[in-house]
């Protein structure tokens, strides 16, 4: 049997923060970041891709907003966001990574599973929603959307006077149709699938989905899918080379080798910050403590050099001599 490997792109995989995001923008930025996956393919590794969605869900949001102003067309709600985002997202990595099959001369099929994902409605993020969305607005257009629609709102940091929208982060527990994932992926197709974390969703008493005003946390729901379809190893693709310890300060460590636990003492003391390197920390915990051999945070353009990228494993190998412990 061959390895089968979960790969997550992150946002800057399909979208630079300096662009505007035109679509031949996201498409080139798609294509450069899936040329650095094809050696997975050619060293036998079976492949399930998920990607982030944040920047082209605001973007959707913001279009909700517009086309209700202008046109008076009702927004949609946020299960439907993401659900778009992942078949426009799906699309395009599908459409690119053909070509790059091609160029390579290999023949494989791939395939863009809109996905639903399930939480638990009683998750405690429903009572404290964090989660930033949309566009940013002033306090009395703030105030006039909590009157009409109920929405939450934070002060947003970024701009003085303004206000975001906040939803809840709750935690993904089951992927519908992970067997169809592992399936197809086992077989030698390459499955595109949890985009964006997938479409929140939970379920009501007599067990019926129903959809849900939140968002998942990408990474999490990665390493999920990666768990439930028994992956070998799992792949945070960043935009970093490797994982650090005061980053960017005085005392600057390259953590190139991680073991459990000293993930986990790095995690509570804070080495990690919250909202970009410790969700990336947690996903890769939460797939090595349910089965998986290997996680590993790096940039794309890295990914074949397997000089690059933080490992993060139960336990040390016996020739990671060098791990910072």
């Amino acid at each position: 049997m061959n390895k089968l490997a979960v790969v997550a792109l992150g946002g800057n995989a399909l979208l630079r923060g300096n662009q505007r995001g035109t679509v031949e923008e996201q498409s080139q930025n798609t294509l450069d970041t899936l040329e650095n996956l094809i050696f997975l393919v050619k060293e036998g590794y079976d492949v399930i891709i998920a990607h982030g969605n944040g920047p082209q869900v605001g973007n959707i949001l913001m279009r909700n907003d517009a086309g209700e102003q202008l046109y008076n067309i009702p927004q949609m709600p946020l299960d439907i966001d993401v659900a778009d985002s992942q078949g426009g997202i799906g699309y395009m990595i599908e459409r690119n990574l053909r070509n790059v099959l091609k160029a390579n001369g290999i023949e494989k099929d791939v395939v863009t599973l809109v996905t639903q994902v399930v939480v638990d409605k009683n998750d405690p993020a429903f009572a404290d929603p964090i989660k930033r969305v949309g566009k940013i607005y002033s306090r009395e257009e703030a105030d006039q959307l909590i009157a009409d629609k109920g929405w939450i709102f934070k002060e947003e940091v970024k701009a003085d006077g303004g206000w975001r929208r906040v939803v809840p982060s709750p935690k993904p527990i089951r992927v519908m149709n992970e067997k169809i994932v592992e399936d197809l992926a086992r077989k030698g197709n390459i499955v595109i699938t949890v985009g964006g974390g997938g479409i929140p969703v939970s379920e009501d008493e007599n067990g019926n989905l129903c959809p849900v005003e939140a968002v998942i946390d990408k990474d999490l729901a990665s390493a999920l899918i990666g768990a439930r379809v028994k992956a070998d190893e799992f792949y945070i693709l960043t935009d970093v080379s490797f994982v650090y310890k005061d980053f960017k300060g005085p005392n600057e460590e390259k953590l190139e080798f991680l073991n459990h636990a000293d993930t986990m003492k790095h995690l509570e003391e804070g080495t990690f910050a919250e909202g970009s390197m410790a969700p990336k920390i947690r996903a890769c915990l939460s797939f090595i403590e349910n089965g998986g051999g290997k996680s590993v945070i790096t940039e794309a353009t890295k990914l074949e050099d397997k000089s690059y990228g933080t490992k993060i494993t139960m336990e040390y190998d016996e020739k990671d001599v060098n791990h910072i412990a």
